[in-house]
Parts: structure tokens; sequence; C-alpha cells
């Protein structure tokens, strides 16, 4: 029989196993936002800056001595590297053997890239980040395909053909992203940027499903098979027969939310007996690890949940870029947010609190709380609030 928990308890243990609120730390600063990338996986990467971008908000949540310059650090001492996770990613370096199996498959032939390879285009461009060194995308001319400069179109998107080529041969595994200069990626030879001793081989199908499963349940606590292969092409098999496997012998448990079946690592239930920080609230990142799977955040928080800077303004119910506010243990409001950098200003243009937020003195008691450390990290010296509901 499944062991059964509360969904305060399910809720409790998710956040534990995602660092939220974050707990002391000891240690340097970088140290920590290294441990806090290992231990997530995954740092997702998103490019719009309404605010600071994803990557460095979530590893702020996480790490309240966290700085913009770790990323890059972290990167020039080889330590996590950007590869796909669901999304565009900052990985560690530790992981790097379990990028492969997507890289070969596509190095292959055995999956699709989303480009049309162009093998003499992927071997000129090869050739020369191998003879000149680390290059950005900028500083490969036009390519002239049959006669004509253009840019090939995928959907809505163009670009030139040799960023093209570099995508595919980045997402293959022949190069690696060396840098960053003004967020634009920088390319060199993957043997190149891999640091001395790193093991890389292939791992057999078995060791990557365990791999799968292992990080996602240590990282969120609790989790289904079609959360651990979120967004990987055919691992929802693999992954559902290993989760059995895993559990029959005693390496998991399944555990039962409200009607839902779950599974766990046994370990991760003595978090149940850690308090947690209710009192401390944390304003999170669209892109942010605990939110990215919005069913499970409807399941599992009852917080229904669209990001809506894709959606047309006169359609928004609550603004380009909501963030959702934790607290009390509860995803308990949204906060459409845009930073005036020229004013120094964070402009909370809507505060609408969900119907589940009780106390509101003791809320917003909270929420002026930590908006001193979040001005702080954007670099602004006030905040104005122009709507709230």
């Amino acid at each position: 029989m499944p062991e059964t928990l509360s969904t305060p308890q399910a809720q409790k243990l998710v956040l534990h196993s995602q660092k939220l609120p974050p707990a002391k730390q000891s240690g340097t600063a970088i140290s920590a936002t290294q441990s806090a990338i290992e231990h997530l996986g995954y740092i997702q990467i998103d490019t719009i800056s309404v605010i600071q971008r994803a990557h460095h908000h979530t590893l702020w949540n996480r790490n309240p001595r966290y700085k913009l310059e770790h990323l890059d650090q972290l990167v020039a001492q080889k330590q996590v590297f950007e590869y796909w996770s669901h999304a565009a990613a900052y990985l560690p370096m530790s992981h790097y053997r379990f990028s492969l199996p997507r890289k070969l498959a596509l190095a292959r032939g055995e999956q699709k890239h989303w480009y049309k390879r162009d093998e003499k285009l992927l071997k000129s461009v090869l050739k020369r980040i191998e003879a000149e060194g680390p290059l950005m995308a900028r500083e490969f001319d036009d390519v002239y395909l049959e006669g004509k400069k253009k840019k090939q179109k995928l959907g809505e998107w163009k670009s030139k053909p040799a960023k093209q080529a570099l995508d595919l041969l980045f997402m293959q595994g022949d190069l690696m992203i060396s840098s960053r200069v003004n967020f634009h990626k920088v390319y060199d030879l993957t043997e190149r940027v891999l640091p001395q001793g790193i093991n890389t081989s292939e791992p057999t199908p078995e060791e990557y499903t365990r791999f799968l499963i292992t990080q996602y349940l240590t990282a969120n606590g609790i989790g289904q098979a079609a959360e651990i292969a979120y967004l990987l092409k055919g691992a929802k098999p693999k992954v559902t027969a290993m989760l059995q496997e895993m559990e029959s012998n005693g390496e998991l448990l399944k555990v039962n939310v409200s009607d839902l079946n779950y599974f766990a690592l046994p370990k991760s239930l003595e978090l149940l007996n850690k308090p947690l920080a209710r009192s401390k609230l944390k304003v999170l990142s669209p892109f942010d690890n605990l939110l990215i799977q919005r069913k499970r955040m409807k399941d599992l928080f009852n917080f229904d949940y669209l990001i809506e800077c894709y959606v047309p303004a006169a359609k928004r119910k609550y603004g380009y870029f909501s963030l959702p506010v934790l607290w009390d243990g509860k995803l308990i409001a949204r906060m459409d947010c845009k930073v005036d950098r020229a004013k120094s200003r964070l402009n909370i243009h809507h505060l609408a609190l969900e119907p589940n937020n009780q106390n509101e003195d003791v809320f917003y008691d909270a929420l002026e709380k930590e908006l001193e450390g979040f001005l702080g990290f954007h670099g602004c010296c006030e905040y104005r609030i122009n709507k709230t509901s």
C-alpha cells in the first residue's frame, strides 16, 4: 500500500527538496551557488530581462549571497556547463556524461535536430573554430546557399546558416559554450572546454534512466513518470518500468497525495521532520525549477499558473511578467513586475492575492521585508505598487 501524505506534508517535502526558502549556508557564496546547481540538476536560462533574468533570479532565491558573476566564474572554472535540459540550461559538470544520450542520438541521426543538416557547412564551421579558437555566431559571415545569400526559416524564427550550424554542432556535442560576452554565446571545441579527467563514457540506458529518476526525486521530493520524463522524447516508458523496478527492490517508496500516486526516495521523507521557514516570503521566477511543470503546481499547490508574456495584452489577467509569490508554505500571490533601470525603481504593476491568502496583514509585512533584498538584487532603491487585487 502507498504511504499517504497530506497535501501540506507533500508541499513541505517539495519545498524542502527545492531548497525554498533557503536555509542557513556555510562556505563561500560561490560554493553555495555551485551546490544549488548540483542539487537542482539544472538552472533554466531565459532571455527575458524585465527583471533579472531567470537563471540569476532562481539562484538568488536559493542563495541570498548570490552574485551575477557567479555563473560566468563557474563556467570558467569548468564546474558547470550549458546544454539542454527541458530547455537551455546551466548544468553541473559532474552530470556531463548524462548529457551524452541526447548528443549522441543527434550525432548518429537517431534523433532529428530542428535545423536541416548541411555537412559541408558543419565541417567548415568546426574547422574554423579548431584553427582560430573560441568564436561567436556574429564572427561568421552570411553563407551563400544555392548561389543566393539568404536565411533559412524555422517557423517564425530566422537565423544565419552558420548560426544554425553552430547550434547543431553544440547540440550533438562537438562544440560547447566556453563563455558568454554580453550574453552572446562563445563556442569552442568540446575537448578544449571539458576539464581533465571527466568521465565521458556514454551511460547505459539503465544508468541514464536511474539518473533521471534519482536526480528528479532528490530535487523535487516526489514525482510521477510523466514529470520525470518531462519533454524527453521516448523516455516515459523506460522511466515507468524503472520506477516499478526500483519500488519493488526498496529503492523507492510509493506515496499517495489527494488520490494521486507519486514516488519518493525513502530518505526524502526524513525532510518532513525538518521545520519549514514559513514566515520567509520568496518572489519566484516564472521559470523557477519549482514552477516549470504547471500541471504539477495545480495538483500539489492548487496554483493554476500561466505566464502571460506570450498572451495578447488584452487577454492578460495578471500582467506581462507575473511572478509567483511563496509564503507560509503556499503559492499565495502573483506580482507583475518591471524594473525601471533609469530610475532604479521596481514597478509592481499588479499584485494579486490568491483566495486562500487568509492573513493579509502578516503577508504584507513578510512581503515588505523580502522586497528589501529583492530591490538590492535588482539594483533598485524603491518600489511602487500600482494595483492590487
